[in-house]
């Protein structure tokens, strides 16, 4: 997939993203939407942060795995994420965009 190819990201496609970026090994719902909140100060339903990482995976920009069962989840696993290369390119090109519109910008 070329560059001019990618989906262009919507803005809190962004911000899951950028999660996954910080968090590394540890990205997963609950730590995700945290990051989110701590960075933003804006409340983020756990609905809207799941949904994003499903649409994220069917574009290929992330994927899943399993972690194993925990007793203090009462044996459910967590569902880790990473962000895939495509996902790395897309994140940069929306990167890229927003400083060139930026340049030379005055915010007075």
């Amino acid at each position: 997939m070329q560059m001019d190819e990618l989906q262009r990201l919507g803005p809190f496609e962004e911000l899951v993203l950028l999660a996954l970026v910080r968090l590394r090994t540890n990205a997963y719902g609950v730590t995700i939407r945290r990051e989110i909140v701590k960075r933003t100060g804006k409340e983020v339903s756990f609905g809207a942060v799941y949904t994003t990482l499903d649409r994220l995976e069917a574009k290929g920009y992330v994927s899943s795995k399993w972690g194993e069962s925990t007793p203090e989840r009462g044996g459910r696993a967590k569902r880790y994420f990473v962000i895939e290369a495509p996902g790395r390119r897309a994140l940069n090109s929306a990167h890229d965009i927003l400083i060139k519109m930026a340049a030379g910008v005055s915010y007075a």
